[in-house]
């Protein structure tokens, strides 16, 4: 069978699947079910635009990671052909631990693991399977491996985990503030003491890249309304939960059927096999059907959030720089109880608070390096004479007030 494949990419034209190991890889049902994952969560409610998934992003970022490594290779550093794929390999399975919804629903299902954290379990899951072939991905993907750069082109401040989903969110959502100079970015990419560099006639192409990111989380990622359904979307599965583990009888697929009816925590998830191999048959789909179904379940609560949700009425969302009052927040719940009849706990699913945070770029351990033209490294920070910078570098937190519509 040939597996030197050519996919066809919106972004960024014609990508070339580079060996068998990573075609293999790809066509394996765990890499497969992150077609049924979109990338944005709940965001086409607002960008009708963003059904992207996470199998476009993981791909994406492969083929930017086989441009990066071209040119370091370019400029004289020894990278072997073991290394290239197994970085290659590192950053296609970075998000193959995500849940339905992506980031919308990542404390909701199992709570206190991350989707970086399943993502190592499920590549010491393939590494089992294809004999330990994985062996040197994973430590380059844990940041165990000697060469440390090769980690940071995975996982870093300007990784091309980074550099994909901002071109690629930004192509799908139609929000052109995201798009970044990526080609340019990664032909001033250069190694300096085992560590990544940009050099410094790529310093325009960097700022441009964080003003970027700072943008795409406004306008995209913390966008109010995203907000709302993401937000709507877990009060859903909190219900549900609540529900199921109350005895209730609710309509679910084997896989989410266990995850409601289980409690699931860090601890049994990584020592459990049956965990994983749920977790692994679970994508959108599952929630969607579900939702569909207990659009007419008798509970009040669940049923209204379900059809709300369907038919995208969703919560008000006030952002402000200051927590609300509580005497603003306890009259909408008293509002919420007089009008729907629930109690002041079930009133929680209609008028809540929670904070969102900022930030485009930390300073400090990972941070962007400059190589100047007199061999000296500076952070970018210090590097540009750009005064927007620096506020870059600050975590914005904003509070947000949600409430059902019409209290």
């Amino acid at each position: 069978m040939n597996k030197k494949k050519i996919i066809n990419d919106p972004v960024y034209g014609f990508i070339s699947i580079p060996s068998e190991l990573i075609f293999d890889l790809i066509t394996h049902p765990y890499f497969q079910r992150l077609r049924y994952i979109k990338q944005l969560g709940m965001t086409h409610l607002v960008y009708p635009g963003a059904l992207h998934t996470r199998f476009h992003h993981a791909l994406g970022a492969m083929h930017l990671m086989g441009m990066a490594i071209e040119t370091l290779k370019s400029k004289g550093h020894h990278i072997t052909t073991q290394e290239e794929e197994a970085v290659t390999i590192a950053i296609l399975l970075h998000d193959i631990g995500h849940g339905p919804f992506s980031h919308a629903l990542e404390q909701t299902i199992v709570e206190g693991i991350s989707h970086e954290d399943i993502s190592s379990l499920f590549m010491d899951r393939l590494n089992d399977e294809f004999d330990g072939r994985l062996n040197m991905a994973i430590d380059i993907f844990k940041d165990t491996y000697p060469k440390k750069f090769l980690h940071q082109l995975v996982s870093s401040q300007l990784d091309m985990d980074r550099m994909d989903y901002l071109m690629r969110d930004s192509f799908f959502t139609g929000v052109s503030e995201g798009v970044i100079s990526f080609d340019r970015i990664i032909k001033m990419l250069n190694i300096k003491d085992d560590q990544i560099v940009v050099e410094e006639k790529g310093i325009y192409s960097i700022e441009k890249f964080l003003v970027a990111r700072r943008l795409m989380y406004w306008q995209v990622y913390l966008h109010k309304t995203v907000i709302a359904a993401e937000q709507l979307l877990a009060k859903i599965l909190e219900r549900a939960r609540e529900l199921a583990l109350n005895g209730e009888e609710l309509f679910a697929t084997p896989a989410l059927s266990y995850f409601l009816n289980n409690n699931i925590n860090i601890k049994t998830f990584i020592h459990s096999k049956p965990d994983l191999d749920t977790f692994a048959s679970l994508d959108d789909t599952d929630i969607l059907s579900a939702i569909k179904v207990w659009c007419g379940h008798d509970d009040f609560i669940l049923s209204m959030l379900c059809k709300n949700l369907i038919n995208r009425n969703l919560y008000r969302v006030e952002i402000s720089n200051e927590a609300p009052s509580a005497e603003r927040v306890n009259e909408l719940v008293l509002h919420a109880m007089d009008k729907y009849g629930v109690n002041e706990d079930e009133a929680s699913y209609f008028v809540f608070t929670d904070s969102i945070t900022n930030k485009a770029y930390k300073v400090g351990d990972g941070s962007i390096k400059i190589l100047m033209k007199d061999g000296s490294v500076k952070d970018i920070t210090l590097a540009s004479d750009h005064s927007n910078l620096e506020p870059l570098a600050k975590t914005v937190k904003k509070y947000i007030l949600c409430y059902i519509k019409g209290l």
